[in-house]
């Protein structure tokens, strides 16, 4: 989608939280309480520059958090898309902008984490060439961790 990918400024710390709960929403009542990301500092991700936005007019229709200092590597904290968006390419399109960004920062991989009961995402990212490293409680979160080896930039 033509949709531009920028860092976020402090202006869009309400937008970034409003797409990300927009996007994680539907899943309390699936997890029994809010998904992770929708807890997240957004005003300190942003002062992190770890915050992205995708704009669509004036609307944030899509969000990124980046972590490229993270334990395991280049990570995606988070990737979300505001329904109104989603169906359109928008998420494919945000994890392209994060792996063009990891190789361009000398990352070989990639990696990211989902919640086990997010079942979607677990046919999703093996469709983009990740593939899963291991399961485990973090947080208090069942996730399951993924990895993408990443062609040399």
């Amino acid at each position: 989608p033509a949709v531009p990918i920028r860092l976020a400024h402090a202006a869009d710390a309400a937008g970034l939280a409003r797409c990300v709960s927009d996007a994680f929403g539907h899943y309390i009542a699936r997890l029994g309480r809010p998904p992770r990301p929708m807890l997240a500092d957004f005003h300190e991700l942003i002062r992190a520059e770890q915050a992205w936005v995708a704009i669509d007019g004036d609307v944030i229709a899509g969000a990124l958090v980046l972590d490229p200092q993270h334990e395991d590597g280049f990570y995606v904290d988070t990737v979300a898309v505001s329904p109104s968006h989603q169906g359109t390419g928008l998420g494919r399109a945000l994890l392209q902008f994060a792996e063009d960004m990891a190789t361009r920062t000398g990352h070989a991989s990639i990696h990211l984490v989902t919640n086990a009961k997010m079942t979607e995402n677990q046919r999703l990212y093996p469709y983009l060439g990740y593939v899963e490293t291991g399961r485990g409680i973090t947080e208090g979160y069942d996730r399951v961790f993924y990895r993408k080896t990443l062609a040399a930039g």
